[in-house]
């Protein structure tokens, strides 16, 4: 038996895929779970591997891992890059063993059987790779139109087990689009497996078509929020991403949005992230007198690529002064806006607190945020 590392790449934009409003294809949930976790469970289950390496964006590892350590998995977590290959150089730093299997998240279908003929391969080659032949007439038209022998074409497909000495030393020789590619081109020896058409890559919105997917799950998820800001005497004070003239303003490290903040807590809370203190921390300059409406579009962009739809805010501000009524209807409309959900679907309540406690006593505004969130219904697309 093989000592085989494994590379999983997961750390595409989803450029193509993202036609529409919607998530990173390798975070489509499958019931709950993301899609690269499902291909990481099924994966890991079909051999031993001696080391198994996930490529993913940066600002998504710590997320990540909370889902890894959820299901018990032991990945190394590597920092992807800019292009495939820089991601898999990137994974590549982790390897030592003698071969590595690379495969991609948005391969979410392949077979079991392809995994075990590719890894029981006993041909000597330097890369083994899956490919599907070409029933079709196949024309290239350049200058001149040309038909090509289709029975000399081969689509290239992942899984692909590759010695791990020359595959490092073949990235550093151009930009290669895959593993066999690369080693080609350095002189390396390519064994052909035949392939399965199950194993399509998932690359467009309409891919989805043609792959047995499990929905999401339609349960509802609940996130909650708070946030309190110290006042002083200032020329007013920004709340839900509105100016409000009075005699005070908000004592904070950005502009003080109490309630742009507590909203950004509670759909942090709600898909499990963090809280905003720790996205955007006080001690960074940076976040001097930040924008809190662009903060929170940022956590708003980052639940929707990781899984999941807002579907209602609703939220409530203690304010002894000053007088927040006429300005509720221009604070839903504001955060309607920033979430990109219906103008109905937010909510926002003011009251006082008959002058007891801080706010009361006028020192400070109190709010309180729920959301409502689900993961989204990628079906709805199809």
């Amino acid at each position: 038996m093989r000592n085989v590392a494994l590379i999983l790449l997961g750390a595409g934009d989803s450029s193509r895929f993202k036609s529409q409003k919607s998530p990173k294809k390798q975070w489509l949930r499958i019931d709950e779970i993301p899609l690269w976790l499902k291909v990481a469970k099924e994966v890991t289950s079909y051999y031993p591997f001696s080391k198994c390496i996930l490529s993913i964006k940066e600002e998504e590892k710590r997320y990540t891992q909370k889902y890894l350590d959820s299901y018990n998995l032991d990945f190394i977590l590597t920092k992807g890059g800019k292009t495939r290959q820089e991601s898999l150089q990137n994974a590549l730093l982790k390897v030592e063993e003698e071969w590595v299997l690379v495969s991609d998240i948005a391969r979410c279908n392949m077979p079991k059987s392809i995994f075990t003929k590719i890894l029981s391969s006993t041909n000597q080659s330097d890369c083994v790779v899956p490919y599907l032949s070409i029933p079709d007439t196949i024309a290239y038209d350049d200058k001149t139109l040309q038909y090509l022998k289709r029975e000399k074409l081969k689509i290239i497909q992942t899984p692909q087990l590759s010695k791990t000495k020359i595959l490092k030393k073949a990235l550093l020789k151009g930009d290669f689009t895959d593993e066999s590619s690369a080693i080609s081109s350095y002189g390396g020896l390519i064994t052909f497996v035949e392939g399965s058409k199950e194993g399509n890559k998932l690359t467009y919105l309409e891919d989805l078509n043609s792959l047995p997917l499990p929905s999401p799950s339609p349960k509802n998820i609940i996130g909650l929020g708070s946030d309190i800001h110290a006042m002083k005497s200032g020329n007013g004070i920004v709340l839900g991403g509105v100016m409000i003239p009075c005699e005070y303003q908000l004592i904070a490290h950005s502009d003080g949005d109490v309630c742009l903040h507590a909203l950004s807590d509670a759909i942090l809370g709600g898909i499990g992230a963090g809280d905003i203190g720790e996205w955007f921390p006080d001690t960074d300059d940076a976040y001097k007198n930040a924008d809190s409406a662009q903060l929170l579009q940022k956590i708003a962009d980052f639940a929707l690529d990781v899984g999941y739809s807002i579907k209602q805010v609703d939220l409530t501000i203690f304010a002894q002064k000053p007088k927040i009524s006429p300005y509720k209807q221009a604070i839903e409309k504001r955060i309607a806006e920033i979430l990109g959900i219906p103008l109905f679907c937010a909510n926002v309540k003011a009251t006082t607190t008959e002058k007891l406690g801080f706010v009361g006593r006028e020192e400070g505004i109190m709010v309180q945020a729920n959301v409502i969130l689900e993961y989204f219904n990628w079906k709805k697309l199809l």
